[in-house]
């Protein structure tokens, strides 16, 4: 048995999931995840794999059709993922935010009439803030949505959504002016129903194209272009009562997708360190291994050590949400250090296999590119280190 990112504590089920899911990575994901991504091909036959493990409804309640588990459960099971191929994982995490959104905070008829489809995978769900000229200040969208006799109209713009083109429901923060001082008490969340595709989806909403990006390829990233988008009460998240709410309500979700790319982190980690300690092992230099000259050695025992850590840190946040507890703080932190470790542990991997690191014939080639994006993915560390700091402030106040 392999020695890093064990779990305690674990049932059955979650073992029996796990299991089931390290072995579709091992023989589904990695043997065609370098040929997908240098192609930026979508993964139509792993997709549909996932469908038929029930994976798409994994944190679902039974009574929708889903498997009910857990936060932690979900953050493991993206951890097996993204060993194989990181990008996989984006396919579901914006999907599991936008489930996780509608059981917390969705109304029955809501929850009803799109969990289902949900759970199976046939609806996949996008996750909507980011605007072309705001970045990581939320409280300066523009995308708003007007108010008229028959419901409401949606004009703006959005950027960087993930499955923006295969997603049927897109949950979309936006600007709601309704006299409150606090800008952040101006802002509602909408569920866009729409077709899948590019083009125009629904009246007055066009998914332009694929964005081209350094990696995380295969999935297909998208602007969101809303041009008098009719939506009604039904539309709100919660219903016409949480209108105001939705800043707190994506927040919320943010939480989840913050264990989400820790655990991608996590997985991309012991990937790279898979990868270099069997290629340390195996590349001789100056009549021995490379794994018995020290400074390698030395390498391989930081790799290690930081994969450890990470792991407990993102283990930690996931048990926290899922007792129902706070932890934003504590997801920032897992957050924060899994994805710089996983970038470093990824550039030492990168070191260790030298010249032939560079080459697209070595894993390692793609897990460089795909590094950087957790850095800046549901938030940078800049701003994980303001959630920290601002969560520390508070708990040690004099």
């Amino acid at each position: 048995m392999n020695h890093l990112a064990h779990t305690d504590g674990l049932t059955d089920v979650q073992r029996d999931i796990l299991d089931t899911v390290r072995r579709f990575v091992d023989k589904d994901i990695l043997p065609v995840a370098n040929e997908l991504e240098h192609a930026d091909t979508y993964p139509e036959a792993i997709i549909a794999g996932m469908q038929k493990m029930g994976l798409f409804g994994l944190i679902i309640p039974e009574q929708y059709g889903g498997l009910g588990e857990s936060l932690l459960t979900y953050a493991l099971v993206i951890e097996e993922i993204s060993r194989g191929w990181m990008s996989i994982s984006g396919v579901i995490n914006t999907h599991f935010i936008v489930a996780y959104l509608l059981q917390q905070h969705g109304t029955d008829e809501q929850k009803s009439r799109l969990l289902p489809a949900m759970a199976t995978g046939q609806t996949r769900g996008a996750f909507s803030m980011t605007e072309p000229d705001c970045g990581s200040d939320v409280s300066a969208i523009r995308t708003r949505a007007t108010a008229r006799d028959d419901g409401y109209v949606i004009d703006g713009q959005k950027m960087w959504l993930t499955n923006g083109a295969n997603a049927g429901v897109v949950a979309t923060l936006v600007k709601d002016d309704l006299g409150h001082t606090s800008v952040y008490r101006n802002m509602t969340t909408f569920l866009i129903e729409k077709e899948p595709g590019f083009g125009e989806t629904r009246p007055g909403l066009t998914i332009p194209g694929r964005i081209d990006k350094m990696g995380y390829k295969g999935v297909e990233t998208t602007e969101l272009v809303l041009d008098a988008v009719a939506v009604s009460d039904r539309d709100i998240l919660g219903g016409p009562y949480h209108r105001g709410r939705g800043f707190y309500q994506m927040m919320d979700g943010i939480e989840v997708g913050r264990v989400n790319v820790a655990a991608r982190a996590c997985g991309m980690s012991l990937r790279a360190f898979e990868l270099a300690v069997g290629y340390a092992q195996q590349r001789r230099t100056f009549g021995s291994p490379l794994a018995e000259h020290q400074a390698v050695a030395f390498k391989l025992a930081e790799m290690g050590t930081k994969i450890e850590a990470a792991h407990l840190m993102m283990v930690n946040a996931a048990r926290l949400k899922d007792r129902g507890e706070r932890n934003d703080v504590e997801a920032g932190m897992a957050k924060l250090l899994a994805s710089e470790y996983c970038a470093e542990v990824t550039q030492d991997a990168f070191r260790i296999h030298g010249g032939y690191g560079y080459s697209k014939e070595y894993e390692i080639e793609r897990l460089m590119r795909e590094a950087p994006f957790l850095l800046i993915g549901e938030g940078t560390s800049e701003i994980q280190k303001m959630i920290i700091s601002r969560g520390l402030l508070a708990s040690y106040a004099l």
